[in-house]
This record gives C-alpha cells, structure tokens and sequence, in this order.
C-alpha cells in the first residue's frame, strides 16, 4: 500500500467479502474495473450498470450517487487497514541514519507519487470530506485516534536526536498536518494539478524545518 494504485488493494478486499448482495458485489467490482481503467470521472453509472449487468436504477437504489458508490469503497478500506498503512509508510522511512529533514522529504515524495496515482479518489473524498459533516465526523477522529500514537513515535524519535523542538506534541502532529495535508490538497484538489515537482516539495521540506527544525549550533 505505500506505493500501490487503491483501487488495487480495494478489489483484493472485495473479492473476500460476504457482506454485499450478488449485485452489490458485481456493481463494486464493476466500479474498481472501470475506475481503474476509464478514471472516475470518465465512467457513468450507466457505464457501471452495464458492466455489472443491472439496471442504473439498481445503482441508484443501493448508493443513490457515483460518489457514495466510490465512498462505500473507500471508507471500510480506511477503517480496516489505515493503522496498517501509517505505519508501513512512516516505518518505510524511518532508521537510524535518517535525519528530520530526509524523512521529510521521503514522506512528502513518496505521498506525492501516491496521491498522483489516485488523484481522482483522492479528490472525491477530500470534497465529500468538505461538504457532508456525518462523513467527516465519522472518518477523521479515527484517522487521528489511529495514527496518532504512531506520529508521536516518529516526533520522539527526532526529538531525542534534536532535530525537532521541545514542543507539545499535539501542537506538532496539528501544525505538521496543516502543512502536509494543505499542500496535497491544495495542489491535488483545489489547483486540480497532475503532480507536484522536486523544486516545490523542496520548498515544503523548507517550509516545515524552518518551523519546527532545531537550528545547527
């Protein structure tokens, strides 16, 4: 999952599910093929209705919008193995010779690449994330409950090394993921750009280590 397309990991996960109807199941795996191939926003449901052989009203009935199609995908996804991902992701980086600044700018880079590959996704969510509040309230306090501890792992780690500040370490996760998250979607959402390049992640790893990097003595 660090470097993977999602949709791809998504059909490994359905394809072992019991919890859908026959059709239900045959619209999701519907979704993820056309998704993948097409992108999502070249695909219609009349598109999906055929490729699963239901009718558009099936489509409707069980998710009523192409995005609630795509987010009955993504959020099981996210409650199920988002501990999994943080960690594979922070634990890819994360030995004893890296410095703040390298992991940085390994986690942004790498992130960079991921959000390219699901772009699409990522934008559904991050807007239906904006507008619908139930969705937000039901998916962010379990994002931070699970990767919090994990975060502070890493902050400690860089703490003890001297790399990063002595402050709390709530202010940091909230000031790192400020950053973090408005620079992917800022770039990815609302600038709706294809990728983002080595100069302007520079300039975020910059950006955060002259905010929270310890000063060379």
């Amino acid at each position: 999952m660090v470097n993977g397309v999602l949709l791809d990991e998504m059909e490994k996960i359905i394809e072992k599910s019991t919890k859908q109807t026959v059709k239900q199941k045959r619209i999701i795996e519907a979704a993820i093929s056309a998704f993948s191939e097409k992108g999502y926003s070249n695909t219609s449901t009349s598109e999906l209705a055929k490729i699963a052989e239901v009718s558009e009203g099936t489509i409707f009935k069980h998710y009523a919008t192409k995005e609630n199609l795509l987010l009955s995908l993504i959020v099981p996804f996210l409650k199920d193995f988002f501990p999994t991902i943080v960690n594979d992701i922070l634990g890819e980086f994360m030995n004893d010779k890296c410095s703040f600044e390298e992991f940085l700018r390994a986690f942004i880079t790498n992130r960079s690449a991921f959000f390219k590959e699901n772009r699409e996704i990522f934008q559904v969510v991050i807007k239906e994330i904006i507008y619908k509040e139930e969705l937000k309230n039901e998916l962010l306090p379990y994002i931070l409950e699970n990767g919090y501890k994990c975060i502070v792992e890493v902050i400690e780690v860089f703490k003890q090394r001297g790399e990063i500040k002595e402050m709390p370490n709530s202010f940091i996760i909230k000031m790192l993921g400020s950053a973090i998250g408005g620079f992917f979607v800022s770039n990815f959402v609302l600038l709706n750009k294809q990728s983002v390049s080595n100069a302007e992640i520079e300039e975020m790893v910059f950006f955060i280590l002259n905010g929270l990097g310890q000063p060379s003595q």
